[in-house]
Formats: C-alpha cells, sequence, structure tokens
C-alpha cells in the first residue's frame, strides 16, 4: 500500500513472486480510519480479491482489475489533485506574503472564491506536518506521469515546493505534535520567514 508509481509495482511484483509471495497491487486513499469511517483501499492484480475479505473487518476494500499497475495508478493520479492543489495554494500564498499582498489576495478570495479559501484555512496548516514525507511520493507522481508520455516537470515543482516547506521549522512537526491551533495566515508566515533567511 505504499504510495509509489504503477511501473515500481511492475518491477516489485517478480521478485515477491519469485520468493513464493502472492503479490497485490493497492493504494489507499483517504484519511486514517476512524469511527464509522475507512479510507479506500483500491487493488488491483490477480490475487485482489483475496483483499475482499477484510471488508467482513470494516475496510472499504475495492477491486479494479487484474492488472499490477491499476490501484497504484489510481493512487498517484488521485494524489495529484490533493497534494499536487495544496502545493499550488502554499506556493502563491507564500509569493503573496513575500510581495507584501497577503490582505489584498485574501480579500480577492473571500470575494470571488471564498470555497477555496475555506479550503486553504482548512487544510494547509498542517501540511508541513507531513512534507517531508511528500517528496518522494510528488517524485512518484512525477515518474508516473513521465512513463505515460507526461510531462514531469510540474510535480518535479510540487516536489521541490514541498521540500522548501520541510525544510522550514515547521517541517520539524509530525501529525501528532502539530500546533492545531495555529492559522492559516501564521503557517504562511513562518515558512516565508524561512524563505527570506535562505535567500538574504
Amino acid at each position: 500500500c505504499n504510495a509509489i508509481a504503477p511501473q515500481a509495482t511492475l518491477r516489485m511484483e517478480p521478485i515477491l513472486t519469485s520468493a513464493g509471495a502472492r503479490f497485490v497491487d493497492a493504494g489507499i486513499i483517504g484519511g486514517p480510519p476512524r469511527d464509522g469511517y475507512s479510507p479506500c483501499f483500491y487493488a488491483s492484480g490477480e490475487h485482489a480479491g483475496e483483499l475482499e475479505e477484510l471488508r467482513d473487518f470494516g475496510l472499504d476494500v475495492r477491486v479494479m482489475g487484474d492488472k499490477i499497475g491499476q490501484a497504484s495508478g489510481i493512487k498517484m493520479c488521485y494524489a495529484a489533485m490533493t497534494k499536487g492543489s495544496s502545493a499550488l495554494y502554499s506556493e502563491l500564498l507564500l509569493a503573496a506574503e513575500l510581495l507584501g499582498l497577503s490582505d489584498q489576495l485574501k480579500a480577492q478570495f473571500q470575494e470571488s472564491q471564498p470555497s477555496v479559501l475555506q479550503r486553504m484555512e482548512r487544510g494547509l496548516p498542517g501540511v508541513p506536518a507531513k512534507a517531508r514525507r511528500w517528496v518522494s511520493e510528488m517524485q512518484e507522481i512525477e515518474a508516473t506521469f513521465a512513463d505515460v508520455g507526461l510531462t514531469p516537470y510540474i510535480f518535479r515543482g510540487v516536489t521541490d515546493m514541498y521540500r522548501l516547506i520541510g525544510d522550514s521549522p515547521l517541517g520539524e512537526e509530525t501529525p501528532e505534535n502539530k500546533d492545531r491551533e495555529r492559522s492559516l495566515e501564521e503557517t504562511i508566515r513562518v515558512i516565508a520567514d524561512s524563505v527570506r533567511d535562505r535567500t538574504g
């Protein structure tokens, strides 16, 4: 269930099956399980159907087919949207902060894109706690897109963005000890200060 490119799962399969293991490609979409909620466990490969037994334990298992790479592929495409948009939001807010335009940009979002502003306020303060871990996942998305003939450069930039966030003081946070009270504005201010310190 690691977040890896489909071609990586295709390389792994013969290694594990030659050792006698049954290989299933799986990708998890969604947050940690909690009362009444389970993330989606997408599965593919010859033995993917065996995971359906886990439904009896409350897991939302969705078998996609018998091809290795299908489950990891949907994980990569979905994460490209969720984590890619968080990187884009982070970068544009950092740019506005560094340009001295944060208040004006926020006012414009409140006027014309209030749902986007709400999404940023709700989600971005928690990003630094995961930014370092997401660097390798963004590299896997980059490889996925390049393998099907699409540009790798968008997610090369996303990788750089999460590396920058992870290098800030907030990158020391973990999901367990992150500051749940910190606002979006303070989050962006701290990261922007680290950019200023680095660039002089």
